[in-house]
């Protein structure tokens, strides 16, 4: 029988529409129901491309018996973390403080006004990998509501106040008059040492890219001249290229590697990481002029183009792990795939095959459950020594091979695709494309951007100025956040500075004025929220950094750039305010806030 998650758009909460579970998005009639049947609610967050979310809904949501005991005893809700990231941030918080670590799916027990009580991420149908069983966990936190309810009700209170107290942890911008530039030392010192000096990146293993972090060593170098900087970002970017975080055949980079060297990703694309990564390798193309950075930048773009775009100029979200059921079967191959693939083309040769099978470490044992993840394991030079011929012969060869495969991996079944339209998620690809127009004289390119601010600004944008968060079939839903206010308007900037549109540059001018107006801290800088957002637990406000520039980062550099080109007052005033507020922190834990 379908739950209450049938009118949602989400795709995320509509893979969980058929449950047996009495799912209900997150809303008032779930919490008055919790209130007047005296029941814990049960929060489930995730978004659609996770690989451990999809395991636990095959596992216990589709589970009669779980079911039952999920019905009997809570009040369910179920939460894209895609479509409310203020639901995600308070309660991610709150898990981390019980736990000492989150991640998704995230499963959080809360009282029925709201305050988290217990948390944890996946739980296993049945008790193993050092875990209870999903089942057990029901069993006792229904016991403890019914025989420890105070005890209860005095944690959710406690931990209510950790997230208040975390969410304003914040300066006041009145505290102090004057910007500490020495932070910028301070920050680079310290990524520095966290730098991966063998595999690059920042930090151990599960690798993700980083953009800000990047983006901010990038600025180090062209402001101190100082070669190390560049060095870190290079050898982190062509570590990815090479690997098998990045889509060897298709374009476009998975979500993160879960090994050291970037070969073994988890297969997710999402949008944001491929914007931010395509602006980046231009930028490096631009410092270096190496065309390998270029040319990794058109393939991010063109798999975009090919995969993420919809008829109306929107950006879809992301591309999910698994297909047929099982993580990365689209991507991986087995060496008799790839043969039987290169033999049907009558282009290739023996030899060919030979040296595609060497250039991208295709083994018989495979590398990733006896199938291989395509890498580059050997250099385009190495190769023409062994084979006798030329780099540009090798070259040529690699680019048909990659084609022919190409074409074989399209019969597949594909992944799902998450087909909203995330504003901020769309700002940032805006963004990509409209410099990518500029820097490489790609009218294919400038009319993508054109037409994707063209549907920003059309779509999800009302009479009043306001953004929308999410676009799906014509239907927008929920009120935009910051963030989707400061990356669109991130967007709109770029595309001005392309076109020098004046459309463009008052279209950003009006979201920037609807940041200051609707979202502005009293204490200085801004809150993820607006004003005429609904009532939570917390007013959520995070200044971290975290696979994306912050909403408060992007929306102060926007501001900024503004006030360079308008001389309005009001935005360089804007900016310095959530500065000053903003550098206690930042000064604090310098690598979490790398683009302020």
């Amino acid at each position: 029988m379908p739950n209450h998650l049938t009118t949602e758009t989400s795709p995320y909460l509509l893979q969980h529409a058929d449950n047996p579970v009495d799912w209900y998005p997150w809303c008032e009639e779930a919490f008055q129901k919790a209130t007047e049947e005296d029941k814990p609610i049960f929060l489930s967050v995730g978004y659609s491309a996770c690989h451990w979310c999809h395991v636990m809904e095959h596992e216990s949501f589709r589970d009669q018996e779980t079911a039952i005991i999920m019905n009997r005893y809570f009040v369910s809700i179920k939460v894209d973390r895609e479509e409310r990231p203020d639901i995600d941030a308070i309660y991610m918080t709150a898990l981390q403080a019980l736990t000492g670590s989150g991640g998704w799916p995230m499963s959080v027990f809360l009282t029925p006004d709201a305050k988290p009580f217990f948390g944890g991420t996946y739980y296993p149908d049945s008790a193993r990998f050092g875990m209870p069983s999903f089942r057990d966990v029901l069993h006792q936190i229904a016991d403890l509501w019914q025989t420890r309810r105070q005890d209860v009700v005095s944690a959710g209170k406690e931990l209510t106040e950790h997230i208040r107290n975390a969410s304003y942890s914040t300066g006041d911008s009145s505290e102090t008059e004057s910007l500490d530039l020495a932070a910028l030392e301070r920050t680079s010192k310290q990524l520095c040492e966290l730098f991966d000096q063998r595999n690059g990146g920042w930090g151990p293993a599960p690798k993700f890219p980083q953009p800000p972090v990047m983006e901010f060593m990038l600025r180090r170098y062209i402001l101190t001249g100082a070669q190390n900087y560049l060095d870190m970002v290079i050898q982190t970017l062509d570590a990815m290229a090479s690997g098998g975080i990045f889509d060897q055949i298709g374009g476009g980079f998975h979500r993160y590697a879960t090994d050291s060297h970037w070969r073994v990703p988890h297969f997710e694309k999402m949008l944001y990481d491929n914007a931010q990564l395509a602006s980046l390798y231009l930028h490096v193309w631009q410092l270096t002029k190496d065309e390998a950075y270029r040319a990794v930048a058109t393939q991010i773009l063109d798999y975009v183009a090919r995969e993420m775009l919809n008829t109306n100029g929107g950006f879809f979200s992301a591309q999910d792990a698994d297909s047929l059921g099982t993580e990365g079967a689209f991507y991986v191959w087995t060496f008799s795939e790839i043969a039987a693939a290169l033999k049907a083309d009558v282009q290739t040769v023996p030899d060919d095959i030979d040296i595609f099978m060497q250039a991208y470490g295709v083994t018989e044992h495979g590398s990733f459950e006896e199938k291989n993840i395509l890498y580059v394991a050997r250099s385009t030079a190495d190769l023409a020594n062994d084979f006798d011929t030329s780099v540009i012969d090798i070259e040529n060869k690699l680019t048909q091979m990659r084609a022919t495969l190409f074409a074989a991996r399209s019969k597949r079944v594909a992944p799902a695709r998450d087909d909203k339209v995330l504003a901020a998620w769309n700002g940032l690809m805006l963004a990509a494309f409209a410099e990518a127009s500029r820097l490489l004289s790609r009218d294919d390119y400038l009319q993508i951007a054109k037409r994707s601010a063209s549907f920003l600004l059309s779509q999800m944008l009302d009479a009043n100025g306001r953004m929308a968060r999410s676009w799906k079939d014509g239907e927008v839903r929920l009120n935009g956040y910051l963030e989707d206010y400061a990356h669109c308007a991130h967007g709109l900037i770029e595309l001005y500075q392309t076109t020098f549109d004046p459309r463009w540059l008052d279209a950003a001018t009006n979201l920037a004025d609807a940041i200051i107006n609707h979202f502005s801290d009293p204490s200085g800088g801004f809150f993820d929220t607006s004003d005429d957002h609904e009532s939570l637990i917390v007013r959520p406000k995070d200044l971290s950094d975290s696979v994306m520039p912050s909403g408060g980062a992007m929306a102060t550099n926007v501001l900024i750039r503004l006030h360079g080109y308008t001389a309005q007052a009001r935005y360089a005033k804007a900016a310095q305010s959530a500065l000053l507020s903003a550098q206690a922190l930042a000064s604090r834990y310098p690598s979490g806030h790398a683009h302020w």
